[in-house]
């Protein structure tokens, strides 16, 4: 009943064209997307986590809707984003070999302003549909308020991330396979940053998954 009320309320709509569709994409746009997919996993030997994994490159259509996403307060999007890694078989065979995931954290002040972790909403999505995947938003967690990535070139950006992270509970991180969710990959330093702490701390394993690759 609630769920009715609800899809009265907020019809559901297709992620990419904004048409009401009972499911996060509507026919025509789930080939469309299908053929925008550039799925690759990467295995990295010099950093702190093992391997990458995105789904998109980050350009057209997916880039508009990331934007969306995350600065113009179109949180809804979680769920698309979210069923697109899960509905991709090769990512769905991988995610449930791990233990935990983490989204890359937010300074607290930030996404009070924003209202909303874009990278959170769509773990706790990940997490709900494996039994043995358990999500994890405490253990890692942002101390230090930094500039946008974005603004800044390759070497500023491993000055401007360097040590704003911290683990709060390694005895949960210790020994475990931890999937660390962020939405965009360009130079890798946030999710290295990120990873480092959590390999201090025992991490077993990492696993980079963003939806897109700039």
């Amino acid at each position: 009943m609630l769920k009715l009320v609800l899809d009265l309320l907020y019809p559901p709509v297709c992620g990419i064209c904004g048409k009401i569709d009972q499911k996060e994409l509507c026919p025509k746009c789930a080939i469309k997307l299908k053929q925008w997919e550039k799925a690759k996993l990467y295995a990295y030997p010099h950093t702190y986590f093992e391997k990458h994994f995105y789904l998109f490159p980050y350009e057209g259509i997916i880039r508009e809707k990331l934007i969306q996403y995350k600065f113009q307060n179109q949180s809804y999007l979680s769920t698309f984003f979210a069923k697109s890694l899960l509905n991709h078989k090769k990512m769905s065979r991988i995610l449930e070999k791990y233990d935990i995931i983490i989204p890359v954290p937010m300074y607290r002040k930030k996404e009070k302003r924003r209202g909303y972790n874009q990278t959170a909403l769509i773990a706790r999505e990940i997490a709900k549909a494996y039994k043995n995947l358990v999500y994890d938003g405490k253990s890692l967690q942002k101390i230090k308020d930094t500039k946008m990535q974005s603004s800044l070139d390759k070497t500023e950006r491993r000055k401007n991330i360097k040590n704003a992270y911290k683990v709060i509970n390694q005895q949960k991180i210790k020994d475990k396979k931890i999937i660390l969710l962020d939405d965009i990959y360009t130079t890798g330093s946030t999710v290295n940053e990120c990873s480092k702490g959590l390999k201090q701390s025992g991490a077993k394993e990492i696993l980079v998954v963003t939806i897109a690759k700039d």
